[in-house]
């Protein structure tokens, strides 16, 4: 597998979009958080998603330069309108508009309907956390296909529903807390299906209900299981409720339309901590708070206890240093791409 800078991805995938029809605005919104999922060790969100995201190009799916529309306003929410633009650039807009909010009025949410696929989750938060404020977002994908069965189910019925809280510290890294509600993202069975890896027991059945280890099957009728194991009922409450705050509050509707195109809803929702404590306080108590974790005795086969956040942050901290291991399938693509673009040359393939 090829060892690529954060430099270099970031110029693959803006010459790639830019030849797909994205403006450059566009896409250089796009390839910071895609390459930013890289750097934090969340493959399944990274630069392996660029060929699906231009053949929703050209199904029409994604559509580069479409408006963002307020549909409904007050003061404290916002109703969003992406017209079908880059998930990346309709919810980075968004949230920053939540956030302005917020810092008039302390308290702030908004919803956002039909935007493609939003990436890594817990990139949009970090933006309040970083202005003082806690944030929480969740994301469901409308009626587009299902990727999770519910517990005790068979078939798939539920997304991936990922839940994310960032809260502003004194920490080196940030304390952001971001977790799909299926026992994995669907990404993640890509990335391995990409590297020719099996995938732990408990995260899928097949298509006839049964336990299985291929990544395949997901593809072939199988399901995601929910979070939680022997427990997964939890996993699938809060499935439920991330699915009525990302899609039936938008307005997207639950269930499935095999023929939808992949239409992410989110719900978001910003707090100005100066509204119920005094920032530098509540921010020292949650470095000292992650310290206190951390000082935890360790349990037998364990070296450090770590806070949210924390293990993405090392990781990036590696990947920016060393770089980046690109599966050998997904560098093929991006290369052949880059051929029938005619910029393999300008990209380095």
């Amino acid at each position: 597998m090829p060892n690529v800078t954060a430099e270099r991805l970031t110029e693959i995938e803006i010459g790639l979009l830019v030849a797909a029809g994205a403006s450059a605005e566009e896409a250089a919104t796009v390839a910071r958080y895609n390459v930013g999922a890289n750097l934090v060790g969340h493959d399944s969100h990274g630069i392996i998603l660029i060929p699906q995201y231009i053949d929703r190009i050209k199904a029409g799916h994604i559509v580069p330069g479409a408006p963002w529309e307020i549909k409904q306003e007050t003061p404290t929410t916002t109703v969003i309108d992406g017209n079908w633009g880059f998930g990346y650039v309709v919810n980075d807009r968004a949230m920053r508009y939540t956030i302005e909010k917020a810092k008039k009025q302390n308290v702030a949410a908004a919803t956002v309907l039909r935007q493609s696929h939003v990436g890594r989750l817990g990139s949009y938060p970090l933006l309040a956390a970083a202005e003082g404020m806690i944030a929480m977002t969740t994301a469901d994908s409308g009626r587009s296909p299902k990727a999770v069965a519910p517990y005790g189910g068979a078939k798939a019925r539920l997304g991936t529903n990922p839940i994310s809280f960032a809260i502003p510290s004194n920490l080196e890294g940030p304390f952001v807390f971001d977790m799909a509600t299926s026992a994995a993202a669907a990404g993640k069975i890509n990335v391995a299906t990409a590297r020719g890896e099996q995938v732990p027991a408990g995260w899928l059945i097949d298509a006839e209900g049964k336990p299985s280890t291929d990544p395949k099957v997901l593809r072939a009728g199988g399901a995601l299981l929910p979070l939680g194991g022997t427990e997964g009922y939890k996993g699938t409450g809060l499935a439920a409720i991330v699915e009525i705050l990302s899609g039936l509050l938008t307005g997207l509707g639950f269930g499935i339309d095999p023929q939808g195109r992949h239409n992410d809803g989110c719900f978001m929702a910003v707090f100005n901590v100066a509204a119920f404590r005094d920032l530098a306080t509540f921010k020292k108590e949650v470095t000292d708070f992650a310290h206190y974790l951390k000082d935890t005795p360790k349990a037998q086969g364990f070296t450090e206890v770590f806070y949210p956040g924390e293990v993405e942050f090392n990781k990036e901290r590696d990947r920016r240093k060393n770089g980046v291991l690109i599966e050998d399938a997904t560098w093929k693509r991006l290369g052949d791409l880059a051929a029938s673009y005619g910029i393999a040359d300008k990209l380095g393939f």
